[in-house]
This record gives C-alpha cells, structure tokens and sequence, in this order.
C-alpha cells in the first residue's frame, strides 16, 4: 500500500545522530528502541494530540531504519492508548484521556524527559485516594508473611537508600506488600502501576539534586501502625507519607524549572 502523504500538523522526527542512536541503541530490540523515542516524545508534548506522526517511509530513512521495525514500534504506542494508524490518514496521535497513563512503560516515557505537572498531581491524586485506604485494610488484614515482606523492604530501603536503585525497588516492594495485604484482588492489580509511579516520582526527584529529606521514616510509620492492627493511624500516616512526597516532587520540578531557564539564557 502506498504511503500516505503527510498531511498537515505532520510531526516528522529529526534525523539527527543523536536521533539515530536512539533508535539503534545497542543491546535493545529495535522496535523497542523506536517505541521508546515516540512514545517519549509524544510525552513531552512534542508530538501533540491530533498530529501524524511521520509515515514509515520517511522515518525508516531518515532514521536509517527497516520499515517493519517502525511498524512494530507503532504497533507498541498503539496498544499503550498513544496513536490509531488508519489507512490513507496514516498514524495519529490520540486524545490525551485513551493514553494509558498507568502503564508502567508510558510513566518511563513520561519521566524520561520533563513530565508535565498535570501528570505529576494526577498521579498522586490517585494515590491519595488509593494508598490510605490500603494501608487501613492491610492494617486489618495482614498476616505474618504480609509483615515480614513489608519489613524486609524497609530494611532494604534504609540499607541502600532511595539514591540507588536496589533502594528504590525495596520502595516499590514495600508499597507492593501493602497492597497484596489488602486481600482484595482489584487493589492488588494495581500494583505494578503504584510501584511505577513511586519509583519514577523518587527518581525524578534526585535528577538534580539530593532528596531534600529521608522518605524512610514516614514508611516506617506506616508499617508501624500496620504492625500494631490501627487502621486509622495506618490511613493517616500513608496519607501523610503521599502529601509529604508531593510537596518533594513539587520542589523537583521548580528546580528543574529553574535550570531549564537557566540553559536558555
């Protein structure tokens, strides 16, 4: 089938080196490198709503890569919500509300670059509203596995700091162990998507900076009112742990801000 002209609003990508290098990253599939820069960019609002994305033809050479590697890369945004590829009209990008923002690969794309604020309060509203409630159900319901894996991850935490990475996966376990603490099988699949959020959040935050404080003793408050079966003080402490990491997050992005204007200048 022949390619589709671009039409107006068409976003094409620039075949830049850098460009290139991206989209053949050693040691990763290809499509899954070519996904990796869309799906970033369409994040970064450089690819908006309603824009076609440059057709295969011209992205497979000016990027200097195979037509059914672009494909398949489309084939990723499209089931993550991104983009709709229709014959004639070519690949467009879709409303922001058919994106699946809970995909823990659409929270990387969104973290790998300058995530907007909009996201930033979505994703802590969710948590405001699910975490708390978790946490006084697991209270109630948790049993000594439930304890023990929360507690292992804590000790991970402390151990090695949410400055490494091994200290940001205990962070994803201990919130993990909470929701699995629930018994309830809808929080559960939540799961992968809280951890995501957590962790790229925790991230962002140290991309220029030192966390501004330790986050450990607030899970440890946490853990604590779980340990001793308190539901309310289990609620109120994580509600206070998801403000008390907003107000972090909020001062990551003011510093990032303000080191963007800088670089203009």
């Amino acid at each position: 089938m022949a390619e589709p002209p671009a039409a107006a609003g068409s976003q094409a990508l620039p075949a830049t080196p850098n460009a290139r290098r991206s989209a053949r990253e050693p040691g990763r599939r290809l499509h899954g490198a070519i996904a990796n820069m869309l799906g970033s960019a369409i994040l970064a609002g450089e690819h908006a709503p309603g824009d076609t994305l440059s057709g295969e033809v011209a992205f497979s050479e000016a990027l200097d890569v195979s037509r059914n590697a672009y494909r398949e890369a489309i084939q990723v945004l499209a089931a993550k919500g991104l983009v709709e590829s229709r014959p004639k009209t070519g690949t467009k990008v879709l409303p922001r509300h058919r994106w699946n923002l809970l995909d823990p690969v659409v929270l990387g794309w969104a973290f790998s670059g300058q995530p907007d604020l909009r996201l930033i309060r979505s994703l802590f509203e969710l948590r405001a509203v699910i975490e708390p409630a978790a946490a006084r159900m697991a209270a109630e319901r948790r049993d000594k596995a439930d304890i023990k894996a929360m507690k292992d991850a804590l000790t991970g935490m402390r151990r090695h700091t949410l400055a490494t990475e091994a200290g940001r996966a205990a962070d994803r376990d201990f919130h993990d162990a909470i929701l699995q603490a629930t018994r309830n099988d809808a929080l559960v699949t939540l799961s992968a998507s809280i951890g995501a959020a957590v962790a790229w959040t925790t991230q962002f935050k140290q991309r220029r900076r030192a966390l501004p404080r330790n986050p450990v003793p607030d899970h440890a408050r946490v853990y604590d009112a779980i340990v001793a079966q308190d539901p309310d003080a289990a609620e109120t402490a994580m509600r206070e742990l998801v403000v008390l990491a907003l107000e972090d997050t909020q001062q990551a992005v003011e510093v990032e801000a303000a080191a963007a204007r800088a670089g203009t200048d």
